[in-house]
């Protein structure tokens, strides 16, 4: 499995803007009852979502290099959680370049190649070409899940939805 860059929101400056900004503009005044079906499916399923401490709505570009970086370390699955739980869980800013060292040092990155790493502009246009060549596939949203590169789905599914679709991608690929 790897962890390929789409940002939702691609223009965003890169400090994000406040969140609530951010949501008000997406799903006008009152939008707090957009996130009541998700909060009440993460709780059957224990995930306690804090979406009322998220006070940044971030710009994601930086977050995207950390993926990659983490990629090549070997722990992409574990940044990747990281930076949904500091996100989804904690409010965290991950604009802050501090918030993401923290989430690669929770998930075994070298802490001095981290930092230097995340202050440079490497990944920076990796990050950028796979986000562009993921809008020209037709891709516009997450989560998106591609299958041995032959079926896709898009959108939250049920997992029998997912199975079936890598049932469907092992049968084409044979």
């Amino acid at each position: 499995m790897r962890w390929l860059p789409f940002q939702l929101n691609p223009d965003l400056p890169a400090g994000g803007i406040p969140r609530k900004e951010y949501l008000e503009r997406k799903f006008g005044p009152g939008y707090a009852h957009s996130y009541a079906r998700v909060t009440g499916v993460g709780r059957d399923v224990g995930i306690a979502f804090a979406f009322d401490r998220i006070e940044v709505q971030p710009n994601t570009l930086n977050a995207h290099r950390l993926v990659l970086y983490a990629a090549k370390h070997g722990c992409e699955d574990e940044v990747a959680e990281g930076l949904f739980r500091a996100y989804f869980l904690e409010g965290a800013d991950l604009t802050d370049t501090a918030v993401l060292a923290d989430v690669g040092r929770r998930a075994g990155l070298g802490q001095g190649a981290l930092a230097a790493y995340l202050a440079s502009e490497d990944g920076r246009e990796d990050v950028v070409r796979a986000d562009r060549g993921a809008r020209q596939a037709g891709i516009n949203g997450v989560p998106f899940f591609m299958f041995n590169r032959r079926t896709a789905v898009s959108g939250a599914q049920v997992p029998e939805t997912l199975l079936d679709a890598m049932l469907e991608a092992q049968r084409r690929t044979a």
